[in-house]
């Protein structure tokens, strides 16, 4: 009788879900979700990251939160707060581990269902914006992510590559994925753009260079920018502590700022 009625939705409270996409594993896809986060923070807004990486749960151990324990309310799950604002939330699968080392040998409708649960059963209350971290690739995860998360008009996709020719071939099938599925695609953002040392303050190119920014312009897509490998910005994840706030001096400091600031003013224009 009642089935036909629809539910509380656990996302009522959440004005615009982004996601964080990439064909490729290790481009940084977890970097660009803490980081863009921070950045919004700084900007005064409440934000949620939603780990969907089963596999990888790399996001507490960016926090520093890994430690945390879910708990449940009424509503479903409580996500773990950053900080005593609670201005920052987090869901992933790391903290449903019994182990940090165990590993999740799951078949696809597993990972599926827990995904859909995810999207339904977590309180995140009010938020400005929810970050969806993914895992690299085009399949199960995601296509179960972007039917979940349909109903609640999400945002759109940033696409994270590096700029070496296999990334970008790897991230133009993510473009395709994201068209095939009708997720509008915000920018693409070339990560490890050049390393510059820290001494002379020379740029060299590890990963060639300007990839990224050639596949938007053949795509039709905006280009959000270029961020340098930076070892104050590995070192700060690693330890989880704020590198936005801490390194303002670092190369990596201005394009995530600005990255963070192109998405603002995207949806500062779409609401007006």
């Amino acid at each position: 009788l009642f089935s036909f009625l629809p539910e509380r939705s656990n996302l009522a409270g959440v004005r615009h879900i982004l996601l964080v996409l990439s064909g490729k594993g290790g481009v940084g896809k977890s970097t660009v979700s803490t980081q863009l986060a921070l950045s919004l923070r700084h900007s005064g807004k409440k934000v949620g990251i939603l780990d969907v990486d089963l596999c990888g749960p790399s996001i507490p151990r960016m926090f520093r939160v890994q430690d945390n324990d879910v708990h449940q309310c009424d509503s479903g799950w409580v996500p773990v707060f950053v900080d005593q604002d609670r201005s920052i939330s987090l869901m992933s699968i790391g903290f449903l581990l019994e182990k940090p080392d165990d590993a999740v040998v799951w078949r696809g409708p597993k990972k599926n269902a827990l995904i859909k649960q995810f999207v339904a059963d977590v309180a995140w209350g009010d938020l400005d914006f929810l970050i969806v971290d993914t895992p690299p690739g085009t399949s199960d995860e995601h296509i179960s992510t972007v039917e979940a998360l349909r109903p609640y008009q999400p945002l759109g996709a940033i696409l994270v590559t590096t700029p070496q020719a296999v990334s970008v071939g790897d991230v133009r099938r993510e473009l395709t994925f994201c068209k095939k599925t009708g997720l509008r695609v915000l920018g693409i953002v070339e990560n490890m753009s050049g390393f510059v040392c820290p001494h002379c303050s020379e740029c060299t190119n590890i990963f060639s260079k300007g990839g990224g920014e050639e596949l938007a312009k053949h795509a039709g897509v905006p280009f959000l920018g270029s961020v340098p490998l930076d070892p104050q910005l590995s070192r700060s994840l690693e330890e989880g502590r704020d590198f936005i706030q801490e390194f303002p001096k670092s190369s990596a400091f201005p394009a995530l700022t600005h990255i963070a600031q192109q998405i603002l003013d995207g949806t500062s224009q779409r609401s007006s």
